[in-house]
């Protein structure tokens, strides 16, 4: 026995294998980047340093006697025999039944003993089929722990899918593995992508460490290919910032890991958060960039055009870092040059920015740094140039670029055509898509669809429609309805109106409109008083709307009129004079949920209410305030001017108290401009009893308040001294002629006096609108566009902002506000309120009266 002791340690060892991740961590905490030449060498080294080791151990143990070689191969020969005869009874155990086996211990579970009989009692060494029953069984016991093991992705909220466990009608499968490494990613991927988590979530903690992973290097970089597919960027966020602040990971931050989450920031456009993360790589000497994570920086800034924040980059490429202490490594320089790709991030950031002349900048520095210009380079070179409007350094690009030898591509092209569209040269846009065909360059769908848009500004649109069937045969090409409908519009601005009407048919007959083309449709009639046409449009387009209705027809793509549809509309109305059907638009897109936008649209309310329909102007009004904004000044300005034509000056004077806190002046100028264009509608008295009422109200004292009294203020004056001129001129008119009729001078100003805020008073036949009389022989209604056109002229000029220091109390704000809304009804007023106009459009909608239109 003692010579079969010495004998066994003379059993060679498996070969020895070096921890590959030891050493990588070893360098890292040096300093020294892991390069796999490096890993490898050591990993030779080391290895050569136990083989050396394993020779002196050997040289000093004695050889083997005979009988300590004799006894080595007695106990191996037994060794032999013994598991021979193990399986063996097994096999026979298998054959006979063999009974239950009694295994385990008593403080062992039941399902442990099961799962050994059911191990022991297999017929596998037995040479036949296994039994379906006991696997069926097995498979059972691994989904009950499974299960056990998933509990914490089992929340009130989550619904768990059924593919992951397998129910009992699944059959065995055994080709298939239960859950591994890449099955537990996709599933975590899958469940954080479905809800937006941030770091601090307590579900994504739990989450993440039930998960079972360790978040290795590569783990994390599968969990962030899977997020990115999925657009998810937020999610990737949280996980890097949830995996390097665990205590586990911090100290084992991956500078691929930090690089991948740039690439998903810059795919999402977010460039703030990829300079924070930039930023983060910038201070930690295990994550400082390489030249991957600047390409990746550097083409997220150029995206966004973030010219400043890209030219900081560079800076830093350049420098060596200053918050890490580089005593530890001094062998260790990370500094690096722009290459190609950080300056064509540059050229792309002045796009948008339209710095044309760092076109020239950027080709210096490539001929300094001994880089040579690639065809993206003088792409984006000539993107530049178009930008700025410089169409004769875009030729000169473009020669430059065949003089070096680069092949120009399609997008080349496309800017090539896109700069002689602007010139005016339509047959050398032409002739350079030709060039290009010639030289077997492949057209994209972007160079035909500006050729196209080209032709028909010029009004050549059936040459334009050639163009559309070689986008037929491209790949990837535009839909037909959205090169149509830039045909649409680019005849439109060339002033082709016919052709518009006859692309527009001409549509019909390929593919259906969608309401991109409804709405540039409508545009066109509304610029051209086509009224009629674009009536007949939109109650066409309204009628597919009911006809497609997924709720009656159970799903299906209707034609749904959206916000600027109403609006062309309205504007078409208003253009046409057409006050009653813009009434009826305006119902139909409040009905619909829409509202108009005041920042464009707030003069074509201000016309209608001149028109008589000044309840709509109160209407959107009232909507402004109930959804949190602030009303156009233009709204407040027309409702005093309204207010005062009624001889409600206490609301007037509500008003101009509410304009006080708004974050805008209207100064003494604009006020005396809106009442001197509007003298026919308010009367010297009424600008009299206004200012008063201002003078005695308790209204607070703001720079609106204090110029519209001085406005006021200065208007009566300048009537008085007019009416003591006209009073000395009529007294010498007395005097010199006794028959003359005192009364006949002021015929006007009582016809005039017989309308009120544009309507008849009682006793009056009101004038027909539908009648072929032009609008300015009505009185007190003269030419209403020309006035608003004029208010809005006057108050489009700079307006002082109130800033927030002025000390202004917000519950004064929220006391005008509310008073504004629950107005007092004491005073006389025809127009009914905003809610009861709403309620009336819904009883009619329900009643099913439509108006004659």
């Amino acid at each position: 026995m003692e010579a079969l002791q010495g004998a066994l340690p003379q059993i060679p060892n498996p070969q020895f294998e070096p921890n590959t991740d030891k050493i990588k961590r070893n360098l890292t905490n040096k300093g020294v980047h892991p390069t796999p030449k490096i890993v490898h060498t050591l990993r030779k080294k080391q290895i050569q340093k136990h083989n050396r080791k394993l020779n002196r151990l050997n040289e000093q143990d004695p050889p083997l006697s005979e009988s300590q070689s004799q006894a080595l191969s007695e106990e191996t020969h037994f060794q032999t025999l013994k598991a021979e005869y193990r399986s063996f009874t097994r096999a026979v155990k298998s054959k006979n039944g063999g009974g239950e086996l009694t295994v385990g211990m008593p403080w062992e579970r039941v399902e442990r003993i099961g799962f050994r009989e059911l191990a022991s009692s297999s017929g596998e060494y037995g040479g036949e089929k296994l039994k379906k029953e006991e696997l069926n069984a097995l498979r059972e016991m691994f989904e009950t722990r499974k299960r056990e093991e998933l509990k914490w992705v089992l929340d009130d909220d989550v619904e768990m899918k059924e593919e992951w466990f397998d129910g009992e009608n699944r059959m065995w499968d055994p080709t298939k593995r239960r859950r591994g490494e890449g099955e537990v990613i996709q599933f975590l991927v899958e469940r954080l992508s479905g809800t937006e988590f941030t770091m601090r979530d307590w579900k994504l903690s739990r989450m993440m460490k039930q998960s079972g992973l360790e978040f290795t290097e590569g783990q994390v970089l599968k969990v962030l290919n899977g997020l990115g597919a999925k657009k998810c960027w937020k999610q990737a966020l949280s996980v890097v910032e949830w995996v390097y602040k665990d205590r586990g990971n911090k100290h084992c931050k991956s500078r691929f890991v930090c690089t991948k989450l740039l690439a998903i920031l810059g795919k999402a456009r977010r460039p703030q958060e990829a300079l924070d993360i930039f930023n983060m790589m910038l201070g930690d000497c295990h994550i400082y960039p390489d030249i991957a994570a600047y390409h990746s920086i550097a083409v997220t800034l150029g995206q966004t055009g973030r010219l400043k924040e890209l030219l900081k980059v560079i800076e830093c490429m350049r420098q060596k870092p200053v918050k890490i202490d580089r005593k530890m490594f001094r062998n260790w320089d990370p500094v690096l040059e722009p290459d190609v790709v950080v300056y064509n991030a540059i050229l792309n950031a002045c796009v948008q920015s339209h710095q044309w002349k760092s076109v020239y900048w950027v080709f210096n520095q490539l001929r300094k740094s001994g880089l040579k210009p690639n065809g993206a380079t003088y792409g984006l070179a000539m993107e530049v140039m178009l930008q700025s409007g410089k169409y004769d350094l875009v030729h000169e690009l473009f020669r430059k670029m065949k003089k070096s030898g680069e092949a120009p591509k399609a997008l080349t092209y496309k800017v090539i055509v896109k700069a002689l569209w602007c010139e005016g040269k339509v047959n050398e846009a032409v002739e350079a898509v030709r060039d290009m065909e010639r030289r077997g360059v492949v057209g994209t769908s972007g160079v035909y669809y500006e050729l196209a848009c080209c032709l028909c500004k010029s009004g050549r649109w059936q040459d334009a429609l050639l163009q559309v069937e070689k986008m037929k045969n491209v790949s990837k090409t535009k839909p037909l309805e959205v090169t149509f409908t830039g045909m649409i519009r680019s005849s439109m601005e060339g002033g082709h109106i016919d052709d518009c009407i006859s692309i527009f048919e001409h549509m019909k007959n390929h593919c259906t409109p969608n309401v991109g083309t409804i709405n540039t449709m409508l545009k066109v009639f509304g610029r051209t008083d086509m009224f009629s046409k674009a009536k007949e449009l939109f109650e066409e387009t309204k009628a597919a709307k009911s006809d497609s209705d997924p709720l009656l027809e159970g799903g299906g793509s209707s034609l749904v009129p959206d916000e600027y549809t109403y609006t062309s509309m309205l504007k078409a109305s208003a253009s046409a004079l057409q006050w009653e059907y813009f009434e009826y638009v305006y119902k139909e897109m409040a009905l619909s949920g829409y509202q108009i936008d005041q920042s464009k649209n707030a003069s074509i309310l201000v016309e209608a209410s001149r028109a008589g329909k000044g309840y709509l102007l109160e209407h959107a009004f009232d909507t402004t305030l109930e959804a949190g904004e602030i009303p156009h000044q233009l709204f407040f300005i027309e409702m005093v001017y309204q207010a005062t034509a009624r001889h409600d000056y206490k609301r007037a004077a509500t008003l101009v108290n509410t304009m006080a806190y708004a974050p805008f002046q209207v100064s003494e100028r604009q006020w005396t401009d809106v009442f001197e264009k509007n003298e026919d509608g308010i009367s010297q008295d009424g600008l009299k009893k206004l200012l008063d009422a201002l003078q005695h109200c308790d209204v607070t004292s703001e720079a609106t308040l204090l110029n519209i009294k001085r406005s006021l203020q200065s208007l009566c004056r300048s009537y008085a001294s007019r009416d003591f001129s006209n009073s000395i001129s009529v007294s010498s008119l007395d005097d010199n002629d006794e028959g003359f009729d005192d009364n006949e001078g002021f015929i006007v100003l009582n016809h005039s006096l017989d309308y009120t805020n544009g309507k008849p008073k009682p006793g009056t036949d009101p004038p027909d609108d539908s009648s072929d009389a032009p609008f300015s022989e009505f009185p007190n209604r003269s030419s209403p566009r020309r006035d608003v056109a004029a208010d809005v002229e006057a108050l489009s000029r700079p307006l002082d902002y109130i800033s927030d220091e002025d000390g202004l109390d917000s519950t004064e704000i929220d006391e005008e506000i509310e008073a504004l809304i629950n107005k007092d009804d004491s005073h006389e007023s025809h127009s009914p309120s905003a809610k009861e106009i709403m309620k009336d459009w819904k009883e009619r909608r329900k009643e099913g009266k439509r108006m004659g239109y």
